[in-house]
């Protein structure tokens, strides 16, 4: 049963940046034990790595994805970009202004 839980499907299949996907809590979970070791021992693949054992034994998968994302993605940095396009939020009109 314990090995029941580990092929639990994520919501949504997690892209790799080579191209692979990752469907399963197993597919997650033989990803970082391949890691080297001095990548797996960061914190946030260990906070990963405590999502899956949790949500192998029972909870949502949603936690476990997150926790991978955020790993995974930890050296992308958002930047904000001034010329985006301007919305239109703030400028409604009124009928009786027009």
């Amino acid at each position: 049963m314990a090995d029941q839980n580990w092929q639990r499907k994520f919501e949504e299949a997690i892209d790799l940046p080579d191209g692979r996907k990752l469907n399963t809590l197993r597919d997650a979970a033989d990803y970082i034990t391949a890691l080297p070791e001095e990548e797996s021992e960061l914190t946030q693949w260990q906070v990963a790595i405590e999502a899956l054992m949790l949500v192998s034994r029972n909870g949502p998968t949603m936690l476990a994805r997150i926790a991978f994302m955020t790993a995974l993605n930890r050296n992308v940095v958002l930047r904000f970009d001034p010329d985006a396009r301007t919305h239109h939020w703030g400028k409604r009109k009124l009928k009786r202004d027009q």
